[in-house]
């Protein structure tokens, strides 16, 4: 009996009145991603490029993942075509591709996701869980209908670059890195500075007009509700490794008292 695949990144958002809400997975812990992906949220970023997951840990949050109804996506490294070509393997039906600035850019990594003619992506359906072993019916003919691109702006050249960026066919959403992009605009640790944030909402308006979605990274609440009232399509609130951490600093100070002498770090 063929095998149906969940509906793509893409299809969510097109499906939802309201801006889907996700954390980050970065713990490389299929138990950790469990837990967030039974939380009611809506995506779940699997990172793997500040994070130490790997091929393998990835699979297993993948296929804990898939019991539950939030859609995961896997950030790869860079856009290597390898490094998609083995994600989407894996059976990743939804990627980011991090520091994307032009469109000469954003057509590689299309290339990367599509097979020939259309693009590069190695043929390996036999062998990966992505067609499950060929039981999905026609996935090599119609893998694009089943997988979604996202790309990450980061860069103040990719803030200029974002209307030709989100024009390029084969690219699904658009994810703004204010991390990243304060960087790149001389203000390293910055993101809700107001030229930071006035560059995110450049970015939104070059993509709404092309027709696109687009998201942005703000795990300031506050930020992350100016963001959705400007029209975010999706919105990453939080991380599992920050979470933890903030939290376990919470219990430090509410059980241990500062006259012991205890350094605790300032965020």
């Amino acid at each position: 009996m063929p095998l149906r695949l969940d509906p793509s990144f893409r299809e969510r958002i097109a499906g939802s009145d309201r801006a889907l809400i996700g954390m980050w997975a970065c713990s490389g812990s299929p138990l950790v991603t469990e837990v967030a992906a039974g939380s009611g949220l809506d995506w779940l970023l699997i990172d793997m490029e500040h994070s130490a997951n790997t091929l393998e840990s990835v699979l297993v949050q993948l296929q804990v993942a898939a019991a539950y109804p939030i859609a995961p996506v896997v950030r790869v490294p860079w856009s290597d075509p390898v490094a998609i070509k083995q994600v989407l393997d894996l059976g990743a039906q939804n990627i980011i591709v991090p520091m994307v600035s032009s469109a000469e850019e954003a057509r590689a990594a299309v290339s990367a996701t599509r097979y020939p003619p259309e693009g590069v992506r190695g043929v390996g359906s036999a062998l990966a869980r992505s067609a499950r072993w060929n039981r999905v019916e026609r996935y090599l003919n119609e893998s694009a209908q089943h997988t979604s691109l996202t790309v990450q702006i980061e860069t103040a050249a990719g803030v200029d670059a974002a209307a030709e960026i989100a024009a390029v066919d084969g690219v699904d959403a658009v994810f703004v890195g204010p991390s990243d992009l304060s960087a790149s605009m001389g203000l390293l640790g910055q993101q809700t500075h107001p030229e930071v944030v006035a560059a995110v909402e450049k970015v939104f308006a070059a993509v709404q007009g092309a027709g696109k979605p687009v998201g942005v990274n703000a795990f300031d609440p506050a930020a992350a509700d100016a963001y959705i009232a400007a029209g975010a399509d999706f919105v990453a609130v939080g991380a599992d490794v920050a979470l933890l951490a903030r939290a376990s600093e919470s219990l430090a100070a509410r059980f241990i008292p500062a006259s012991d002498g205890v350094t605790r770090a300032s965020y």
